[in-house]
């Protein structure tokens, strides 16, 4: 199946790398990096509670390597996407790769939690620097007639990573160690190296300007952002300090969390009039969103990146603390998730190339709804195992139909110069959503623990007893319902979170080739 590159002069020809007429060896070697990196978004979860016994610290703290992770991955995409565009999409993709697998090692062999959530910054940066590089292949190597099954390959990535990621993580575990759940990443990370290298053609590059100040306007945003609500409960959404202290320099400026949402907020907003204003090259186009199916499709991507995250965390601590399952037995419980969205990748991949991507998109998201809804209702001390099986068949369902088409939907019309900057915001806004999400839920668990057992309790304080928090001891039998009910509340938030998603996919217009891929290259 050859690719339409750059044909348009003999030299060009001549210089065309010949594996541009081999995209799906070069698509499967990219899609394990990209496997790779989303596996380690959710395979932390299911160790939280080992981790925090071995690491001796609290559930606030340790929740900051999941959120460091993707706040670090997040902040970096827009201008990666742009890096790949003029440094060669494959040698960016092998430089992140790197630091990806090297900082794994470190995590590995971090002794405390601060050295972790250092090491998994890094790791972050590495996953950054490579995800966009794999969308722009994608949209480079497939004319948009022929983008749909790997896309669906992609979206499939995408959807089964974040349900092997749990599995995965629960054997290690349970097995050699937390460790291990980092030390994985070392060989794979090597063989896909070599692959890349191999099977990965030569792109054409692309000279790009670099907006430094958007760099550091949206990093700011975000980082306060993410800070604000995910340590608000620690400050009981009050005054953090009386003096912002600068290294030796004391300012005596008091720091408050709403003061950092809000501060976070008002960056964002400069951010945005910056970027239109910006009359050079923005790193977010705004002329990107004129495509109302890019803009729905990321708004939507954002929802099911939240939504991902977000479950997982109180279905964990559930089965691990209330039901005393092991890390292995836990993840799986998810299986049925994984199984459902495997056997219905191939299938997915072939009908949104024949029919509407809209009404797969709306199918997923309300199929996640539905049964993240049936199962935060299942939450509770006395329901048996096997029913709790039933509704993940249902986000199984979801996680087939929602990845694939949404990615199609927002590539469809995205011409091969603006492939950089695309990706970067597509998945920037993916890595936005679940970022967000994850400091949602670390604020939502600590506050309905705190509410629900500090009712079972008489209100002393709404403090949890040791082991209560995340897992370290034994969760005392007497507060095994009041902690099911803290984790059922909480669930509640993925189930809103793919409501919203149902909303944006209402609003995915009919798909339209307008021909600007082929004009572009």
């Amino acid at each position: 199946m050859p690719s339409p590159d750059h044909t348009a002069s003999p030299a060009a020809s001549a210089d065309r790398d010949p594996r541009l007429d081999r995209p799906w060896p070069a698509l499967w070697s990219i899609v394990l990096g990209f496997f790779m990196i989303l596996v380690d978004t959710t395979i932390v979860t299911v160790a939280i509670p080992r981790m925090q016994q071995d690491l001796d610290t609290d559930l606030t703290s340790l929740l900051w390597v999941t959120s460091a992770y993707l706040l670090a991955y997040a902040v970096p995409l827009l201008i990666t996407g742009r890096l790949g565009d003029r440094y060669g999409l494959k040698a960016v993709y092998m430089v992140g790769l790197v630091v990806f697998t090297a900082s794994s090692l470190w995590c590995a062999l971090a002794g405390d939690v601060g050295m972790l959530i250092v090491a998994r910054v890094v790791q972050g940066l590495g996953a950054g620097v490579m995800t966009p590089q794999t969308m722009s292949m994608i949209t480079r190597m497939f004319s948009p007639q022929q983008r749909g099954r790997a896309m669906a390959l992609w979206g499939a990535t995408a959807g089964v990573a974040s349900l092997v990621g749990p599995l995965l993580g629960g054997v290690l575990v349970d097995g050699p160690g937390w460790e291990w759940i980092f030390l994985v990443n070392v060989p794979v990370g090597i063989l896909t190296l070599l692959l890349v290298q191999r099977n990965v053609p030569r792109f054409s590059r692309r000279a790009h300007s670099f907006d430094w100040l958007g760099v550091v306007l949206s990093a700011i945003g975000l980082f306060l952002l993410v800070f604000g609500i995910q340590e608000g409960n620690t400050y009981d959404w009050g005054r953090i300090t009386d003096s912002l202290r600068i290294g030796p320099l004391e300012t005596g400026m008091p720091v408050s969390v709403p003061g950092l949402i809000i501060a976070g907020v008002v960056a964002l907003v400069v951010f945005v009039v910056w970027q239109a204003r910006n009359r050079r090259e923005p790193l977010v186009p705004l002329s990107l969103f004129r495509d109302r199916n890019f803009s729905v499709a990321s708004l939507a991507i954002a929802m099911m990146g939240a939504t991902v995250l977000t479950l997982a965390i109180p279905a964990t601590l559930f089965f691990q603390q209330v039901l005393g399952m092991t890390p292995t037995q836990a993840a799986l419980m998810t299986a049925p998730m994984a199984v459902v969205s495997l056997v219905l990748a191939p299938p997915v991949g072939r009908w949104m190339t024949l029919h509407d991507p809209r009404w797969m998109a709306l199918g997923g998201f309300a199929s996640l709804a539905g049964g993240l809804l049936w199962l935060s209702r299942l939450m509770t001390p006395e329901t048996p195992f096997v029913l709790l099986l039933l509704p993940f068949l249902l986000v199984g369902l979801g996680n087939a139909f929602v990845w694939g088409p949404l990615s199609l939907t927002a590539t469809r019309n995205l011409p091969p110069s603006l492939a950089g900057a695309g990706s970067g915001v597509y998945n920037e806004t993916r890595q936005i959503g679940s970022v967000l999400g994850s400091a949602a839920i670390a604020t939502l668990v600590s506050d309905r623990l705190a509410a629900r057992i500090g009712e079972a309790t008489g209100g002393a304080g709404g403090t949890a007893p040791a082991g209560a928090e995340g897992g370290t001891g034994t969760l005392p039998e007497a507060l095994h319902a009041p902690y099911a009910a803290a984790m059922s509340d909480a669930m509640l938030l993925p189930v809103g979170l793919a409501a919203v998603g149902v909303l944006a996919a209402l609003l995915i217009g009919k798909p339209v080739d307008t021909g600007v891929w082929a004009r572009d290259e």
